[in-house]
């Protein structure tokens, strides 16, 4: 069998996500590295841009952002499995 036969749409990629990997600023690619979420470049650039709006352009704390956003979304992921895994 082969894992080319699905019934789910199939949708083709506008652009290359390593490309787009590529192109973030070097602070946040080493930040994207030691991520525990698999962030999709195209958000975590929206994100960046953000945190780097409230927080006047500075890169430290812009990163102090994200990572305050990756630990809720952990938690909150957390909470929908009990401590053996199951739901």
């Amino acid at each position: 069998m082969s894992n080319l036969n699905t019934s789910l749409r199939k949708r083709r990629r506008a652009n290359d996500p390593m490309r787009e990997f590529d192109r973030l600023p070097r602070p946040l690619r080493l930040w994207l590295m030691e991520a525990a979420l698999p962030w999709s470049p195209r958000s975590v650039r929206r994100l960046w841009a953000g945190a780097l709006s409230l927080y006047g352009g500075c890169e430290e704390r812009a990163l102090a952002h994200l990572s305050r956003i990756e630990a809720q979304r952990l938690a909150k992921d957390a909470y929908t499995f009990d401590a053996d895994g199951t739901t």
